[in-house]
């Protein structure tokens, strides 16, 4: 027992000359790394900001949900396909036609017309001077059963220069027609007349959906950066604090070397865990800025924003509680929540709704056809009207008309593809369930995980604690080195590391979740509409 401490000793002298020796030997441009700086050393005299700003989780959510580009540009895809509804609906809309026209004519006469006129041998040919002003009113529509009506009232002014056996002159005539078709077999029905109206509107839900997952993608992300900085600014307060412990080390030993109960390598062995862990919080001070800037780029929406150096001091603290409230039942609420499946869903909707237009298409074209109209004339306008009005000249008409062509191949061929796409929406919203159900128990999997992985590392870093006291207190009593001491250091730094990674994954696994089952909306109360 005696020998091995000579041995000790002599080995520690060894040690120490050869320190001295490397010190001596070292270039000047090396100077600013030796240990013997690091008593002094600032760490923040390396990181250049314009101030602290803390932020809060939800505050973040906001603004990303505000300033996203890929969230305007998909809620600008979603107003696009609403134009589409007004599309299809205004071509219900009633049309109105006006028209007013002037005409007059000139024309030699060759022989008497009804009874004006007429021409003598060796004279001039007569003229045949008439006035014609003609105006209209029309109205057309097309009707959601199918069919089309249009209505038109037309009114003339006739007049003839010069005396004639017209029994009006001027003379005012007026024609109200109205004109009715309606299909009784292909295009019958609203059902069918405003198929293209409820794909539209399917398409702008389809739309919606994926709008509503773009939001929640961007929320998770966000939710990620956030637990990230979290993250690495409680690491950097972990090596912060092993760097006080290096530093208390530091000081003890070399107290201890004063007394002269230690050699004067501890010393220097002290000052090199100093140096590693100054080293550390360097690497986990650019670990801030980077995730200060991961976070920096989901919310801010300009460049002269993200050029800012600002310090992002997160307010959230992460969950570390068991919350089991959406386990049970997550599957079933990812199904029933989901967007995908949601637009999986009205996509079979509108290709049942194709599919029923495109077996409507393979009836034959029968349609009924008829038309009502009232005349009137008169040598006032007034006259004219109430002769129209008194039904005594009308005109009735009515038929049937049918068309199909032979074969009919191309409404079959479309037939049978929304048929085929039918399948094929079915088959999609099918393998849409089941990646939900995977991804909904992966990520209950991975909660449950991380909540058992906070219990094991806060147990790990508890026993890290204990073993760096215990080699303390055995270096204090010469029962062991500043080397050992400072390897249990750096063990305890790492499980408090681990603990602290536990306890993000678990806050990243639980925003992870609640996207999977769409309750992220819930959580921050955002209505999308």
């Amino acid at each position: 027992m005696k020998n091995s401490h000579l041995l000790y000793g002599l080995c520690c002298k060894v040690g120490f000359l050869f320190f001295v020796l490397l010190a001596g030997l070292s270039p000047t441009w090396a100077a600013p790394l030796e240990p013997e700086s690091m008593d002094s050393f600032n760490v923040e005299s390396l990181l250049d900001d314009d101030g602290v700003v803390t932020i809060s989780l939800k505050d973040v959510v906001l603004q990303a949900l505000e300033h996203n580009l890929d969230i305007t540009v998909s809620r600008q895809s979603r107003d696009v396909r609403v134009t589409d509804i007004l599309f299809e609906q205004a071509k219900f809309d009633p049309t109105v036609e006006m028209s007013a026209r002037y005409d007059r004519s000139i024309v030699p006469l060759n022989r008497p017309v009804f009874g004006f006129g007429g021409v003598t041998q060796g004279a001039e040919p007569d003229n045949f001077d008439q006035n014609d002003t003609q105006a209209s009113l029309g109205l057309t529509q097309k009707l959601y059963s199918g069919g089309t009506y249009d209505m038109a009232l037309d009114t003339n002014r006739n007049s003839v220069a010069g005396s004639s056996s017209f029994l009006f002159n001027p003379g005012y005539t007026a024609n109200f027609l109205v004109n009715f078709t309606q299909p009784l077999l292909r295009d019958f029905g609203a059902k069918v007349n405003q198929t293209a109206i409820h794909i539209a509107q399917n398409s702008v839900q389809v739309e919606h959906y994926t709008f509503v997952r773009e939001v929640l993608e961007v929320i998770a992300e966000v939710e990620q950066a956030y637990w990230e900085l979290v993250f690495a600014r409680e690491n950097e307060s972990v090596f912060r604090e092993a760097l006080t412990a290096a530093k208390e080390l530091l000081a003890s030993n070399r107290a201890k070397v004063k007394a002269g109960v230690m050699a004067d390598v501890e010393v220097l062995q002290a000052k090199t865990g100093v140096a590693n862990r100054v080293e550390q919080i360097l690497v986990a001070q650019k670990a801030v800025r980077d995730q200060e800037d991961q976070l920096r780029q989901l919310i801010s929406p300009t460049e002269e924003e993200l050029r800012q150096t600002l310090v992002l001091v997160p307010l959230d603290r992460p969950a570390q509680d068991r919350d089991a409230s959406l386990w049970g039942h997550a599957v079933d609420a990812a199904l029933q929540h989901r967007p995908e499946i949601l637009q999986a869903k009205t996509n079979i909707e509108s290709s049942t709704l194709n599919t029923s237009l495109a077996k409507n298409k393979l009836l034959p074209r029968l349609e009924f056809q008829g038309s009502v109209g009232l005349s009137g004339l008169g040598k006032e306008v007034g006259d004219t009207l109430d002769r129209t009005r008194s039904t005594d000249f009308y005109n009735l008409g009515a038929g049937m008309v049918l068309s199909y062509p032979l074969g009919n191949r191309s409404a079959q061929s479309q037939y049978r593809r929304r048929q085929l796409e039918a399948d094929q929406a079915k088959s999609t919203l099918q393998n849409v369930r089941r990646q939900v159900i995977v991804d909904s128990k992966e990520a209950v999997r991975r909660v449950k995980t991380d909540l058992k992985r906070m219990a094991t590392t806060r147990i790990a870093r508890k026993l890290a604690e204990r073993q760096r006291a215990a080699e303390q207190e055995r270096l204090n009593l010469g029962l062991s080195t500043t080397r050992q001491v400072l390897e249990f250091q750096r063990d305890e730094a790492i499980a408090r590391v681990n603990a602290l990674r536990a306890i993000v994954d678990y806050n990243q696994s639980l925003a992870n979740l609640n996207r999977m089952t769409v309750a992220t909306l819930d959580k921050y109360a955002i209505s999308l509409r």
